[in-house]
């Protein structure tokens, strides 16, 4: 047991105000020793964490008491070797006894493990843990398969593809993809097309690979049935039995990205703008363009292609744009840190995608999805990234387009009107007769602009009995 200095004693008694979170876990006693092994688990196989044993915690993770525990004997040096024979790779935790209000609590400090999967046997059964919020989900075989694929010399979009052969190749996309490349580089390819795609590591030793497949395959469904993307359009802002359209996408990776962007750009609101000074109009879109492809991207390129039965879907509400993609966040990754953080799962189709700017290979594609969406003139929401369950789901927030119509029609009326228009923003309602009061216009010339503000669709008429008003629609 190691001796534990002031400063750090405090530090911790700060962690332990704070609560349980993905990183703090609270046991009551010693006696929860396959709960211990399974956070263990957990925190290896995530960012690491402490756990503090003689804590009880309320139902939402507070410490509600620091009850302390007794450890008689060799207790300690017990626990040190049952994490040691029940952990694989074993882990070798930090035990410190810290003094808390009097009472000794254990602290155990886990830090992340260098190789992953790590298991805790538990009734003989080895089982690997993740860490989620407060919680200890085990890994599905999806995410175990992962995680086995990144620890090998080579990733899964490098690996051998069973049954394909150089005639699954589309040598004219091949050579489309050269053309690109000399239109956005000024650069000849000079290489044959063989050669190419052994430097672009989409051949090894002539046998052809996942990603050789997946970016110049003729049929790449043929050998990844799921190699295609869902696109649902819904009349309204949440998921329905009634949907407006279906689509799905196949295709190579190029084409995938180039059908489905294509299909949500024709399918959004764009609205054209008079700008002061200037003759043209411009248009605004309902989402800035380049988000809408950069995620369709970073869908197709960062996904968990070793993930069996799960394909791309992308939702299209009314307000929002959903992308739900297999596999969680590449290893490191974050929404917290995802505009800062590099991290390709698969890297050979990065590399290739980058060369004809379909990606960013310096991986700043998030960083500019994010200013373009601060910086459009309407103001939507931020987009939102999460990991639910082994997916990741990012949400692309509409401007609302009814305000920037509203806009334009303001810009267009009288200063009389404009007045009416504020009036009714701060006021549920206006009648004729206030019209009259405010503007201090006569009768007639209230109605007129009353009915011109109707006219044009800014005001809806209402009635009570006898009594006519009016309110902004």
């Amino acid at each position: 047991m190691k001796e534990i200095n002031i400063q750090k004693q405090m530090n911790i008694g700060e962690l332990i105000k704070k609560g349980e979170s993905e990183r703090t876990e609270f046991k009551k006693s010693l006696a929860e020793r396959t709960e211990i092994l399974e956070t263990i688990s957990a925190f290896a196989n995530s960012r690491g964490g402490n756990i503090f044993v003689g804590i009880e915690e309320n139902k939402d993770g507070t410490a509600k008491s620091i009850v302390g525990i007794e450890v008689r004997g060799r207790e300690l040096e017990n626990l040190g070797n049952e994490i040691k024979q029940n952990t694989d790779p074993v882990i070798f935790p930090s035990v410190e006894m810290i003094d808390l209000e009097g009472k000794n609590v254990l602290s155990i400090e886990v830090k992340e493990s260098p190789v992953k999967p790590v298991f805790a046997t538990l009734n003989k059964i080895p089982v690997a843990f993740k860490r989620v919020g407060r919680t200890n989900p085990k890994m599905d075989v999806n995410e175990l398969r992962r995680i086995f694929l990144e620890g090998k010399e080579f990733l899964w979009d490098s690996m051998i593809c069973e049954g394909a052969t150089l005639d699954d190749i589309d040598w004219e996309r091949v050579e489309w993809f050269k053309s690109l490349y000399r239109y956005l580089s000024g650069r000849e390819i000079l290489t044959d097309n063989k050669k190419l795609l052994e430097n672009f590591k989409c051949l090894k030793n002539g046998a052809v690979n996942n990603s050789g497949i997946l970016l110049f395959g003729k049929e790449p469904h043929k050998f990844f049935p799921n190699n295609r993307i869902t696109v649902i359009r819904y009349p309204g802002d949440e998921v329905s039995d009634r949907y407006l359209d279906i689509m799905d996408f196949y295709g190579n990776l190029f084409d995938l990205i180039d059908k489905t962007n294509k299909y949500i750009r024709e399918h959004i609101q764009i609205a054209s703008v008079l700008i002061p000074g200037q003759i043209p109009r411009e248009e605004i879109s309902q989402y800035p363009l380049f988000a809408i492809r950069e995620l369709i991207v970073n869908a197709v390129a960062h996904r968990d292609y070793s993930v069996v039965g799960s394909r791309i879907i992308i939702r299209l509400f009314k307000n929002r744009i959903e992308y739900n993609n297999p596999g969680g966040f590449p290893p490191g990754i974050t929404p917290e840190n995802i505009a800062d953080m590099q991290c390709s799962r698969n890297p050979t189709i990065v590399d290739v995608m980058s060369k004809v700017r379909y990606i960013e290979s310096i991986g700043d594609g998030i960083n500019r999805v994010l200013n373009l969406v601060k910086n459009h003139p309407l103001k939507p929401e931020l987009p939102l990234f999460m990991e639910v369950g082994n997916s990741v789901i990012v949400v692309l927030y509409g401007a609302d387009m009814r305000k920037m119509e509203q806009d334009e029609y303001e810009k267009k009326l009288s200063e009389r009107q404009k007045k009416i228009v504020e009036y009714l923003k701060e006021n549920s309602r206006i009648t004729r007769g206030i019209c009259m009061n405010i503007l201090n216009i006569s009768k007639d010339t209230a109605v007129r602009e009353l009915s011109y503000l109707k006219s044009k669709n800014i005001i809806g008429q209402k009635s009570i009995g006898r009594g006519i008003y009016y309110v902004l629609k």
